[in-house]
């Protein structure tokens, strides 16, 4: 039987495991659908690339950083337990690989490819796992301090902080560091418009991020007796509760509506296994509606050109959700207790701090050595020809 449980918990997390690789693709047609034309190839390499980067350096470097293990040793050792601790690495290696793709939202149509995988290595190689380590490996004695402080310690059970707000506040300084594309905001005051290049790909990448979530959530349990239907149904009403809202404020935008049910998820992972899905759905509705609103002063009063609004979809609804575990999780809200509103305001805050000092250092750092943004002349091209040398619809067969 135990051999069987083995067995059982290896398949388990292994599928949560494929279910998070595929949110990638997500990712991809996301920005693919988002960016303009001459930038499509881009998207789709950067996070393929991406995520083989964060694979390396994680599995050499960043595991060992949040947990301790390492995998220089014999393949005999790490085959033990049907290579349950081998399918781990690999479904904690998607969330980590998360922070990334994120961030290349957020610096689309204008960063430098090269400099872009130097910042992957360091973020998923230490900015990232040291954080994670603090809160699901109890690292320093942090949450056991928090639960001294307050009477319990941060709950954050699929990332809504963790990996979600980390790689959205880190995407703020890169973004602010590399300054907005060419002729976005002009002098006169006017903002050139920059519409979705192909909708149907954007809403492509929603719905593959949306089941793929579900994997996100649910396999967070790690082992299969752990499983819990309350975390499915919870990540399904916060969905939809952040597409009506989005829907809504949003007044009928293909691109809000698609991002709506991502705000919702994004603030639903932290608290989704303590939540009424009553709860979960006014957590939703409240991120859906906080990206909208966000994402409208970020690109058109405060001038941040933030590509895809990963910083109001990841950050400020990761932020939130990991607020709203404390509020929603509590039993005098319908949830199931065990969590505490200050804990969760304190593991929230010591997250977004760690964050924006990453991402300053990374970035600060490569702006200075290397450089993050095209010239002009490259970004006019567009990426697609000036880096990959091919558009992601030729015009015509080149002749040799």
């Amino acid at each position: 039987m135990e051999a069987l449980k083995q067995g059982a918990d290896a398949l388990f997390i292994l599928l949560g495991g494929i279910m998070v690789l595929a949110m990638h693709a997500g990712f991809a047609f996301l920005e693919l659908g988002t960016v303009r034309k001459k930038n499509q190839v881009n998207a789709l390499v950067k996070i393929l690339v991406d995520f083989s980067v964060s694979t390396v350096v994680y599995f050499v470097v960043g595991y060992s950083v949040a947990y301790g293990t390492s995998f220089f040793v014999g393949a005999e050792q790490l085959a033990a337990k049907n290579g349950y601790d081998l399918v781990k690495f690999f479904f904690l290696l998607t969330f980590a690989a998360a922070i990334p793709a994120i961030v290349s939202g957020g610096i689309a149509e204008r960063a430098k490819f090269w400099p872009q995988l130097i910042a992957t290595a360091c973020l998923v190689g230490f900015v990232y796992p040291f954080f994670e380590g603090i809160v699901w490996n109890q690292h320093f004695g942090v949450q056991a301090w928090i639960k001294a402080t307050t009477g319990e310690e941060f709950h954050d059970f699929a990332g809504s902080v963790v990996v979600h707000a980390m790689g959205g506040w880190i995407a703020l300084p890169a973004v602010l560091l590399l300054g907005a594309r060419y002729n976005r905001y002009r002098k006169d005051g006017a903002i050139s418009a920059h519409p979705p290049s192909n909708i149907p790909f954007l809403a492509l990448g929603a719905w593959i991020l949306i089941v793929g979530w579900f994997g996100f959530n649910v396999m967070s349990a790690q082992t299969l007796d752990k499983i819990s239907g309350l975390v499915a149904v919870n990540s399904l009403m916060a969905m939809v509760g952040g597409t009506l809202a989005a829907l809504l404020l949003g007044k009928n935008d293909p691109g809000f509506v698609h991002n709506g049910p991502l705000a919702g998820l994004v603030a639903v992972c932290a608290g989704s296994d303590l939540m009424h899905p009553f709860g979960a759905l006014a957590a939703g509705a409240v991120a859906g509606a906080l990206f909208v609103v966000m994402f409208t002063l970020t690109q058109n009063k405060w001038q941040i050109d933030d590509v895809l609004g990963v910083w109001p979809l990841h950050g400020i609804c990761g932020a939130w959700g990991g607020i709203a575990a404390g509020i929603f999780g509590l039993q005098s809200f319908g949830g199931l207790g065990g969590v505490s509103f200050q804990a969760q305001l304190i593991g929230t805050l010591m997250g977004v701090t760690w964050a924006l000092l990453g991402g300053v250092v990374v970035y600060g750092i490569l702006k200075l050595t290397m450089g993050l943004k095209m010239t002009p002349e490259e970004e006019y091209e567009g990426a697609d020809l000036s880096v990959h040398k091919i558009s992601a619809t030729p015009d015509r067969e080149a002749s040799w």
